[in-house]
């Protein structure tokens, strides 16, 4: 961190306690610590969008003005992988702890933000109080208090609540589990547990595809679980994929059902398209078949055409044959092309 006025102090009486003293003082001070970070090559900093990979980089990141924190966690982010676009430094291995940074003023917290540690951060001339020795069960809790206090909209819900749910997700510890898990009690509002769900998929492997499970199953708002199959689609437990395929057959919900056939059209794969297939062909619904179809025409074209064209040759529902035509129409596949030429030339 350059350009800050900076001093340190040890979290020995807890991180709370320090927060408190640092947020008693006048004008704005911001207060930053290091914990372990879950694994995986993973780099934040200033970026505008969320990427799969990090093939280029922010420069320098202003900590009062700069943009939301992306986070890239694509293959170039690896061990021997990384030299970025500040200056000549390379990183040998990826950044096993992150930094968590708040802002603070008139006793508030305005604002929460995560960086992995090969980031340039300018301060502006501001302070910046630096904890050592924080334990990182200390940090959930705190961060935690952060998230259950945030109104359910405005500046302090993005910035501070949500954030500091994510900085909590990125914890390699359990607590960040326990954590997490409180947030989607049913009886917590529905932003809350929709948000929490993107992250259990994200960043808390076999835990957090657990606690979806449950979710999938339990959650009394059908808003809540379609976010749960997005969540169970980018979790990389093998669990999560098994989740999401019983939701595609099963889930009362004829749009949860259609949205988690619409994210296992994205993974792909033998089993994904069977239960993308029977879906068209069992699914007693015709818009959860028609979902069914478009996610067809989100499967790699050599695993998807063939299948739009049994469908629109063979499928005895009529609305589903024309979804199966519209999405073969958009394929500009040269057999989807002969399809259409075969039913011309019959005529």
């Amino acid at each position: 961190m350059t350009n800050a006025q900076a001093e340190t102090r040890p979290a020995a009486q807890g991180l709370e306690r320090e927060v408190r003293t640092a947020a008693a003082r006048a004008g704005v001070t911001w207060i930053g610590y290091r914990v372990p970070m879950v694994a995986g090559p993973r780099q934040m900093c200033c970026f505008d969008s969320i990427a799969d990979r990090a093939d280029t980089c922010c420069g320098v990141c202003r900590l009062e003005s700069g943009s939301g924190v992306t986070m890239s966690t694509g293959s170039s982010v690896s061990a021997g992988n990384s030299l970025n676009g500040r200056g000549s430094r390379v990183a040998l291995e990826p950044a096993s702890e992150f930094l968590v940074l708040a802002r603070l003023e008139a006793g508030t917290v305005g604002r929460v933000r995560t960086f992995t540690p090969d980031c340039d951060i300018d301060a502006a001339g501001l302070t910046v109080v630096w904890f050592t020795g924080v334990k990182p069960d200390d940090s959930v809790a705190w961060l935690s208090s952060i998230v259950l206090a945030a109104p359910d909209s405005g500046d302090q819900h993005e910035r501070a609540g949500k954030t500091a749910m994510a900085a909590i997700a990125l914890h390699n510890v359990p607590a960040a589990d326990r954590a997490l898990e409180t947030f989607v009690a049913p009886a917590r509002p529905e932003w809350l547990r929709a948000d929490t769900a993107f992250w259990l998929g994200s960043a808390r492997g076999d835990a957090g595809a657990r606690i979806l499970a449950r979710m999938i199953a339990d959650d009394p708002s059908e808003k809540v679980r379609d976010k749960v199959t997005f969540g169970l689609s980018v979790s990389k437990s093998p669990s999560a994929l098994a989740t999401l395929l019983n939701t595609a057959r099963n889930d009362q919900s004829r749009k949860v059902r259609g949205q988690a056939l619409f994210w296992l059209a994205q993974r792909a794969g033998k089993e994904a398209l069977a239960t993308i297939t029977g879906a068209i062909d069992n699914d007693p619904d015709t818009d959860v078949k028609k979902k069914a179809v478009f996610a067809l025409s989100q499967l790699p074209r050599d695993e998807g055409v063939p299948k739009l064209i049994d469908v629109a040759r063979a499928n005895r529902n009529p609305e589903v044959r024309k979804q199966a035509m519209f999405w073969l129409g958009q394929s500009n596949d040269p057999r989807a092309v002969k399809f259409f030429e075969d039913i011309l030339l019959k005529k």
